[in-house]
């Protein structure tokens, strides 16, 4: 009976500290900041600006109509 009686509180004192540690762990600050974002976000727009001026060449487009063109015309 006392075996049984200490391993519940054995269990309990562990899902305690379980608890615990991830309600710690939502308060700490582990997000991105507004400056981050905003960073970020200048760094994506950027790097699309740049892919579109790369895909719309006109070497690239005219390799993209190629690949397309011979996938189009592919027999069957």
């Amino acid at each position: 009976m006392v075996k049984a009686r200490r391993a519940r509180a054995v269990a309990w004192v562990a899902v305690r500290g379980w608890w615990r540690r991830r309600r710690e762990a939502g308060r700490s600050d582990a997000g991105m900041t507004t400056s981050e974002y905003a960073v970020g976000t200048i760094a994506a727009a950027g790097f699309a600006a740049v892919l579109y001026k790369i895909v719309t060449s006109g070497a690239v487009s005219g390799a993209l109509e190629s690949v397309i063109g011979k996938a189009l015309d592919a027999p069957f």
